[in-house]
């Protein structure tokens, strides 16, 4: 969701502390869900651009588990990151499920952009009921 902004006095690190409350409701691991992330950026104009993607896999053990997330961006052309510098607008996905889908994403040109450090705690419930180990 859009809407939260953190304006950091320390530019190399911006922190977003809101609780997210979701309940999954499986009876097995295959299709354990991931969390998918995309970072953005407000510039000293205001003008917002998308700096990374990320998505990592939630634990399947409860309890507090601190989560490192790599993120990413497309390269593009050398054209496309001259635009970029000036108008503040890069290379995007059309589709946003190629985030957490190694199907095609392999082929993506794409450099690093940083890492979301994530906090989050896991609590299950009658996993050994369906056969789950956890």
């Amino acid at each position: 969701e859009y809407g939260e902004v953190d304006h950091p006095i320390d530019e190399g690190r911006a922190h977003w502390a809101h609780p997210i409350d979701l309940h999954y409701a499986i009876k097995g691991i295959q299709g354990w869900p991931k969390l998918s992330v995309q970072v953005f950026c407000e510039d000293m104009y205001g003008r917002t651009q998308l700096v990374g993607y990320g998505f990592t896999h939630l634990p399947t053990t409860p309890g507090l588990h601190r989560i490192t997330c790599p993120t990413w961006q497309l390269s593009g052309s050398t054209m496309e990151q001259v635009q970029s510098y000036f108008i503040g607008s890069g290379p995007q996905l059309l589709s946003e499920d190629l985030i957490s889908s190694g199907a095609d994403r392999y082929r993506l040109q794409t450099i690093a952009s940083g890492t979301v450090h994530l906090s989050l705690y896991i609590a299950t419930r009658n996993f050994s009921k369906f056969g789950i180990d956890t």
